[in-house]
Parts: structure tokens; sequence; C-alpha cells
């Protein structure tokens, strides 16, 4: 259990950006593991094809709010693809194997140890499904005007 909790887990989970609340955000999810409980509201705005200001509102455990942290530090000017891949990338490093995402959420190879505990998988894919459906939220409003 000590290669789920090394350092660079604990400094991602303790001292996460943008941590709170948007005012009037262009889309907002909140995810629940109905394993742990571990709860985690992301809330977005878009201009020009890319995220222009983004919070996060996280209880929970030290992995999902590690993975929190690594969204909150990076998606500041990612355009709505790189955060579904990201997304895509941590679900099947986590699942099937596969190498920790590239690029601006490169962090996320921190939680590779995850992959051996299957129940908080659940837990550390909380914040970037958030975020994923925030985007949907943005994207069917702006389709919406």
């Amino acid at each position: 259990m000590d290669d789920l909790y090394h350092p660079r887990i604990l400094e991602l989970a303790a001292d996460m950006p943008h941590v709170g609340r948007l005012d009037a955000p262009d889309g907002a999810a909140t995810k629940v593991s109905r394993i742990c409980g571990s709860v985690v509201t992301v809330e977005l705005k878009l201009a020009d094809g890319k995220v222009c200001a983004i919070a996060v509102h996280p209880k929970a455990c030290a992995l999902g709010q590690a993975a929190t942290g690594v969204l909150a530090m990076n998606a500041v000017g990612a355009t709505p693809d790189e955060i579904r891949d990201a997304r895509e990338g941590l679900r099947a490093m986590l699942r099937d194997g596969a190498p920790a995402p590239a690029g601006r959420f490169w962090e996320l190879r921190h939680l590779v140890g995850v992959r051996d505990y299957p129940a908080r998988h659940a837990s550390t894919m909380l914040a970037f499904d958030a975020a994923v459906e925030a985007l949907d939220q943005a994207r069917a409003k702006t389709s919406a005007k």
C-alpha cells in the first residue's frame, strides 16, 4: 500500500490549485464514488475552444485528491479533447495496464500504483469523469445558442 501513497501523491493531494467555485460556469458536474463515498465537483469556463477557468471542490481520499490536483494544475489552456484523452488514458492505465498519459497531464503517472487496487479506480477517476461531464454541458449550452 506504500506505493499508493508516495510523497508526490500526498503533495498533489495537499497542494491543489483552483479549489472553490466559479461564478456562472459553462459546465459543472459532481461525481460520487459508490464504493468509498468520495465526491468531486468540477466547474469550467471555456473561451476560444479551451478551458479558461476551472474550480474544483473535492471531498475525496488522497488518490482522488491527487488526480483532482493534476486536473486543476493543468486544465487551464487545455482543449476539451486533451481532457477527454487524459481521462481515457487514465482509465486505460488503471484498467488495462496501458502507459500513463503523456502531455500536460503527465503527472497522472504517479497514480500507476492504483492499477493493482481496482476498488480505488472509481475514486481516482472522479475528477476527470466530472470534467468530461462539465465539458459536455458546456458544449450543449454552446450548441443551444
